[in-house]
């Protein structure tokens, strides 16, 4: 796997997913960031910076121009690779799966050969120390980049992910709903996309922040923010992108739960909230 490391970072990072060509929420965060006085190597994205929304060009303009460190998603290795989908691994046939198509050939007929030429150049993975914890960043998870790792997936599943990739802490994305997860000392947390609200009824979207402890250990904590969804929203539709995507924009609500397990979707609907997480210093010789 292309894994980049990125040593150690000293102070708070930041950690987002999926902007899906939401150049409006993307530019949001991007203030949030400099009001936390955050420097771009301090903040991080895990990748399918296009997807759903309407501006996938100019999203990746963005985010090449903010100079932040990028992960390719499912959607960046498959567009770079002039393939047909986006690799989301949407059972053939559902909702996801046929508007899938509609996005995918848009994104593809809107993003420039320059753009297509950095998504590949992109890599896979980050690895870096905070806290004096091993923290991995990985799209989906290690060992596939479009798996779907969500709070509901088993313990055991992770650990051995964890266990794969080196590391107490994993930062990732792709599900589209941001949680944390902490056992033995050891961490998964999913900061969430940007792109699209986490199906929470609410018009709004996520991001994590990583800050070290003084003494060693690390403070894990999701914070929401609100951005133009309106005109991200009329912008989808007037570009003849896929209403439904428009609408869950608007109401915070996802049009359907194709890719939710049982948990994830009984919780439609419902707002999220997490408690901090903190991680003790770790126990090495």
């Amino acid at each position: 796997m292309r894994f980049v490391d990125l040593g150690p970072l000293e102070g708070p990072t930041l950690f987002f997913g999926g902007p899906y060509g939401n150049l409006q929420a993307l530019l949001r965060l991007r203030q949030i960031a400099e009001e936390l006085r955050l420097p771009p190597e301090r903040v991080v994205c895990t990748g399918d910076v296009v997807a759903y929304c309407a501006q996938p060009e100019e999203t990746v303009n963005a985010i090449r121009a903010w100079g932040i460190p990028v992960l390719a998603g499912n959607v960046e290795q498959q567009l770079a690779a002039g393939r047909d989908d986006c690799g989301c691994n949407f059972a053939p046939d559902t909702t996801c799966d046929v508007l899938s198509r509609r996005w995918y050939a848009y994104c593809r007929a809107a993003l420039s050969p320059e753009s297509l030429a950095w998504m590949a150049a992109l890599p896979v993975g980050l690895r870096f120390e905070a806290g004096g914890r091993r923290i991995g960043v990985v799209h989906g998870a290690y060992s596939a980049v479009a798996a779907y790792v969500f709070r509901s997936t088993p313990w055991s599943w992770k650990r051995r992910e964890l266990e794969l990739a080196g590391c107490e802490v994993i930062v990732a994305g792709h599900c589209g709903v941001p949680f944390l997860h902490a056992e033995g000392g050891r961490l998964w947390a999913n900061a969430g996309v940007i792109g699209i609200p986490a199906n929470e009824g609410i018009p709004r979207v996520w991001y994590l922040l990583l800050v070290p402890l003084p003494g060693g250990g690390l403070r894990a904590s999701l914070h929401p923010y609100a951005f133009d969804h309106a005109r991200a929203a009329a912008l989808m539709e007037s570009a003849g992108l896929p209403r439904q995507y428009a609408d869950t924009l608007r109401t915070g609500l996802w049009d359907n739960c194709d890719i939710l397990p049982v948990a994830e979707t009984c919780a439609r609907g419902h707002p999220l909230d997490f408690p901090p997480v903190e991680l003790p210093p770790p126990e090495r010789p």
